[in-house]
């Protein structure tokens, strides 16, 4: 009897040391490649009439904490900060909002929540003249879907991203909320404002997009939204574990690769472009301190 149970846990940990490793720790590598070029986006960046933005406002909204495998895959279970951003784009006569955070109330399973923080972010949305956002998440997205003058609110969040209701769960945009709404998709790149630049990465949601800035001074950024969360997804070309793509997530695991190589690439051979993963505080730091972004919206 001892034998046959010896057997059989024998063969359980045959089998659970490879799942193991497929779920949590190998990451996989890219196939392929991904159109990403900043000659195209500085072109399209400058294909527009009038001023640039003159700065980049940032609030930080809340924090999510999870272990880093499932942030890098195979970078341990220690525990890993994933805050949350919104920003302002501000222009010498009027802002435009990229990412808009979420309420408290849908952020449940937050470690930190920061609610004047969100209530800036709110009330910039409804003087913003465009908003975008980089995928349809909840905490991307749920600051425009849950806003209380949702159907006043400037245009700017495309067809792909309203198109799945189960990629902004729990999140429900209030019927005919959207009803005077004008469809907004593009094929591949698209500049929506002088220095602002939207480029479709399909891939961790159908429409997850990177986003491009250039200001008035010439500083370029990069923002990536969840395409990388941090910035050792695009240095390594790592995504997050399998387990929280596939059974999360669910990502088209191979077009995130191929992304994250691109970013890679570009910013190796572009070191002066700042690039803004989704929710690394560590980055942000960096780009407060150095005076590239500036911390709280305008009034």
């Amino acid at each position: 009897m001892k034998s046959k149970k010896l057997r059989v846990a024998v063969v359980l940990v045959v089998l659970a040391v490879p799942a193991y490793w497929w779920l949590l720790v190998e990451s996989g590598s890219p196939q392929g490649t991904f159109a990403l070029k900043l000659t195209e986006l500085r072109t399209l960046a400058n294909s527009l009439p009038g001023e640039k933005p003159e700065l980049i406002r940032v609030e930080e909204v809340l924090e999510f904490e999870f272990p880093n495998t499932a942030i890098v895959a195979g970078s341990g279970w220690s525990f890993g900060k994933l805050p949350v951003f919104s920003y302002q784009l501000v222009f010498a006569d009027r802002t435009i909002v990229v990412d808009t955070a979420m309420d408290e109330a849908t952020a449940r399973g937050a470690s930190r929540y920061d609610g004047e923080a969100f209530g800036r972010v709110s009330a910039a949305l409804e003087k913003a003249s465009l908003i975008v956002v980089t995928h349809e998440h909840g905490d991307h997205l749920g600051g425009w879907a849950t806003h209380p003058k949702l159907s006043q609110l400037a245009p700017g969040i495309t067809d792909e991203q309203l198109a799945d209701p189960s990629k902004r769960a729990p999140l429900i945009i209030p019927e005919g909320a959207l009803a005077n709404r004008k469809p907004f998709t593009y094929e591949h790149a698209t500049a929506v404002a002088p220095g602002v630049v939207l480029l479709r990465a399909p891939g961790h949601t159908p429409g997850s997009q990177l986003i491009y800035v250039q200001r008035k001074d010439g500083e370029e950024f990069l923002l990536l939204g969840d395409v990388s969360w941090h910035q050792a997804n695009y240095e390594q070309v790592r995504e997050r574990a399998r387990l929280v793509t596939q059974f999360f997530l669910g990502e088209d695991r191979e077009a995130v690769l191929r992304q994250l190589a691109a970013i890679k690439a570009v910013a190796a051979a572009e070191p002066k472009l700042h690039v803004m993963p989704g929710h690394d505080g560590v980055a942000m730091k960096r780009l407060l301190e150095a005076g590239l972004m500036t911390p709280r919206f305008a009034p």
